[in-house]
């Protein structure tokens, strides 16, 4: 019984011994970079932010970063603020960097977002460009400006049409009424001084 229970303590020494050795991390800079819709409805002919965000976990700065995002064509998208071909210098060991563009679709629909590319020197001395892909949203649906206004407009138009409507169903009683008491009024006056 004893010759088992020592391999095993041998075998968990030996374990622990070679589990001590790190594995080198390779040096340079290392880039995740995430692209989210910041939009909670999705709708033809207003304003979608898309938000890129680079994150640097590698052991040194990035340099040379260029995003490229050709998914937005001029054909179904205006572009509004920010660039969809956008340069940063540098970005720091550990740190993030967001980069935010606007556009606005030009029509309702079914629209797949796909992911941008990013090109980054992660050494200063690397002779060649690394390149890395952005996460993807995925497809996503632009509803209609028409069905956006019908369920989130403040419908001014549509309460007031509908208080003119009711003012005669209710103008007409509240008539009747004080008409009647106006005559009961001057009927128990009447009574009053007799």
């Amino acid at each position: 019984m004893k010759c088992p229970i020592f391999f095993t303590v041998i075998l968990a020494v030996l374990a622990s011994a070679f589990a001590e050795e790190e594995v080198p991390e390779p040096e340079g800079a290392r880039l995740l970079i995430a692209k989210h819709i910041h939009n909670k409805y999705l709708v033809e002919n207003m304003d979608v932010v898309v938000k890129y965000t680079v994150y640097n976990v590698g052991n040194e700065a990035a340099l040379e970063v260029e995003i490229t995002d050709n998914s937005f064509p001029a054909d179904n998208f205006v572009h509004v603020s920010g660039e969809l071909n956008a340069r940063i210098d540098r970005v720091p060991p550990n740190t993030n960097v967001t980069h935010t563009v606007i556009v606005k679709p030009k029509k309702y629909g079914y629209f797949n977002f796909t992911s941008a590319e990013v090109l980054y020197r992660r050494k200063e001395d690397a002779p060649r460009l690394q390149v890395a892909v952005s996460s993807e949203p995925g497809l996503a649906y632009f509803i209609a400006y028409r069905e956006f206004d019908k369920k989130f407009s403040s419908h001014v138009i549509d309460w007031a049409a509908f208080a003119v409507m009711t003012l005669p169903s209710l103008a007409i009683p509240f008539g009747l009424w004080y008409s009647s008491k106006r005559k009961y009024e001057k009927l128990s006056k009447s009574l009053k001084k007799h």
